[in-house]
């Protein structure tokens, strides 16, 4: 069994924020997530988190860990200097402990219209695409919505109105979808002060993405489209 010491910062409403230490045991590859499981079940259960499938792909356990927004579930206690501090995401309203309100990141995605829009008659089989037109946007795919990227982006920790870089993303899919014809519509969102010009390239938002997206780049491509649409 792997010692692992950790300093939680708990958030409780209508008290000021302190840091809890605890001492736990996980298995040699426990991660994060199984260490502050131990803390809820056997010591403390006021202690409140978010997870689900602990396999790195709903994105609910997203949590800064040793000052870098991670999944707790997808980072190992071995791997990582103690004590392990574990803070809620910056930039979005505490709840309680680690869990913040994510509604403000998801109107910000819905703002980009993140669907399929094609107005043509439905077809009677798939809409195909060639591997070259799928791998155009192959890796904006991926993004699970945990709000790593964007709760790292210190644009946003000071302007909550800016959409942020998951918005940008999922706007990315879509935009350079061969099959989708809304990409028009999106860039004019993606134009407005609130949009992709507020991105100041501090590249956070690749570093905190737990699935290797390269936020950054995807951001820069919106970027240069939405000026070839303005010219």
């Amino acid at each position: 069994m792997l010692p692992v010491s950790l300093k939680v910062q708990r958030r409780i409403p209508g008290e000021k924020p302190y840091w809890a230490a605890y001492a736990v045991e996980v298995e040699e590859n426990g991660r994060v997530l199984d260490a502050l499981h131990q803390v809820k079940w056997h010591q403390d259960g006021t202690l409140s988190f978010r997870r689900s499938c602990a396999h790195g792909v709903c994105g609910s356990d997203a949590m800064m860990i040793n000052g870098v927004n991670r999944l707790a579930c997808a980072v190992l206690c071995r791997d990582l200097e103690q004590p392990i501090t574990v803070e809620p995401l910056r930039g979005l309203n505490v709840e309680k402990d680690l869990i913040v309100d994510m509604e403000p990141f998801f109107e910000a995605y819905k703002a980009v219209k993140p669907w399929l829009v094609n107005d043509d008659p439905p077809p009677t089989r798939e809409r195909l695409q060639t591997p070259e037109q799928r791998r155009r946007y192959d890796d904006t795919t991926k993004c699970i919505l945990c709000a790593a990227c964007t709760t790292s982006c210190p644009i946003f920790w000071g302007d909550d109105r800016y959409v942020g870089p998951a918005a940008i993303v999922n706007a990315h899919r879509f935009i350079y979808d061969s099959r989708d014809q809304g990409g028009e519509e999106r860039l004019e969102i993606l134009s407005s002060e609130d949009g992709a010009f507020r991105c100041r390239t501090t590249f956070n938002c690749s570093d905190a993405c737990p699935r290797g997206i390269k936020v950054t780049e995807a951001i820069q491509e919106v970027k240069r489209s939405i000026l070839r649409k303005k010219i």
